[in-house]
């Protein structure tokens, strides 16, 4: 992954806006595995893909995610996260299901909550390197 920042050019704008989300299990329930973590990457490129936004870090433990998307000015921060946890919910339930335990499958997967921090020119190589320094699990 690029630690150059890249401008987005487009009609009227030129931009580098990225965010730093984590997503949190509810309940902070001992869900992932490694096999689990890569199909949730896939499916978060596949719906940052359909906002016009960049995937750029991925990486996870047991019961949290942390992603790193650039995305579009036009984008509203709030309408990714909810789209990236319900495709990721509804996908992972879907192809997990013994996975899961009775908690996660009958209630809500992720917890309501997020964190989502912007991201300036400085910290994002820090961002980067604190992401793929994440224990990812074997």
């Amino acid at each position: 992954m690029s630690q150059e920042v890249e401008y987005r050019r487009g009609r009227h704008v030129v931009s580098a806006m990225h965010v730093h989300l984590v997503f949190v299990t509810k309940y902070r329930r001992n869900v992932f595995n490694d096999e689990m973590l890569r199909r949730c990457q896939d499916i978060m490129i596949e719906v940052c893909d359909s906002f016009e936004a960049e995937l750029r870090e991925f990486n996870g433990e047991h019961d949290h995610v942390h992603l790193l998307v650039h995305y579009p000015p036009k984008m509203t921060v709030s309408k990714l996260v909810n789209s990236l946890k319900g495709v990721s919910s509804l996908y992972l339930r879907k192809e997990f299901p013994g996975q899961l335990n009775q908690a996660i499958t009958h209630g809500p997967f992720w917890s309501p909550s997020y964190l989502a921090a912007s991201c300036g020119e400085a910290p994002l190589t820090l961002i980067n390197a604190y992401i793929e320094q994440q224990r990812r699990l074997t």
